[in-house]
């Protein structure tokens, strides 16, 4: 890999971690760029390698939130568990799915994401504990632990976005509450798949390493920006990113037909 690939790979790697920690879909910068800088990689060793620059940021910004923030363990830890198995699942499964079978279910899904934010401002400005009775907690942690954690270990981008989404609409978190629980399963799901990737030879370790460094520290700086800044900044990133997702997965749907 040449100088200016690498660099770029690095700073895209940067951003991602920054993208992650605030509201999640890191991968949509993190995965194109790797594939772009290395053009020969299979793709589940993208994913792979992916998986372990993102395990850092998204473990870093879990922390980061745990340090400054309370985070539901009732529902984040069971999530977090069922989420490394799934994930596990999912990774093992990546590549027996073609694109062109879930690209459409994805748009369609970010789509109704995109419009339930808009229609709905006041979702996760303010947190509604009272929105956590047992059924909305177990339905959360399902969704999450096993739905949203299988789609992470298959595909990827968008996961973090998806399951800031369900905490705030299942259990009533609040935005940066919401994405504080997000980053705890994000990094379980993480965790199942660079298992699977790894065990697989799916990895390439010095390249991830290096990503890693630039994501942690991208992280870092996204995590302290959504606590400074509340609510209202992560749903104005969290729209965007949706925006930006359903671009990306529209324009490569146009591209398959």
């Amino acid at each position: 890999m040449d100088p200016v690939s690498l660099t770029t790979l690095l700073a895209a790697a940067a951003m991602a971690g920054w993208v992650d920690a605030v509201v999640g879909g890191g991968g949509l910068l993190l995965l194109p760029a790797l594939l772009v800088a290395a053009p020969g990689l299979p793709v589940a060793t993208a994913l792979g390698t992916n998986k372990l620059a993102a395990i850092f940021g998204t473990a870093t910004a879990a922390a980061t939130y745990a340090r400054r923030t309370k985070i539901d363990w009732r529902v984040t830890g069971p999530a977090a568990g069922l989420a490394v198995l799934s994930a596990g699942v999912g990774a093992a499964l990546a590549g027996a799915v073609p694109a062109s079978a879930y690209r459409p279910v994805v748009l369609v899904v970010l789509l109704s994401v995109a419009v339930f934010v808009l229609l709905r401002p006041r979702l996760g400005v303010v947190a509604m504990p009272q929105r956590r009775t047992p059924l909305r907690v177990a339905a959360a942690v399902v969704l999450a632990g096993v739905g949203i954690a299988l789609y992470d270990g298959l595909i990827g981008p968008g996961t973090g976005t998806f399951l800031v989404l369900a905490f705030t609409a299942l259990v009533g978190a609040d935005f940066v509450h919401g994405s504080a629980m997000a980053k705890v399963v994000n990094a379980g799901t993480n965790l199942g798949a660079l298992v699977v990737f790894g065990v697989t030879g799916h990895v390439w370790w010095l390249l991830g390493a290096g990503m890693a460094v630039c994501n942690i520290a991208g992280a870092v700086v996204g995590a302290r920006m959504a606590l400074r800044r509340g609510s209202g900044f992560v749903r104005v990133v969290l729209l965007v990113v949706v925006v930006a997702l359903v671009a990306k997965l529209g324009h490569d749907q146009w591209l398959a037909r």
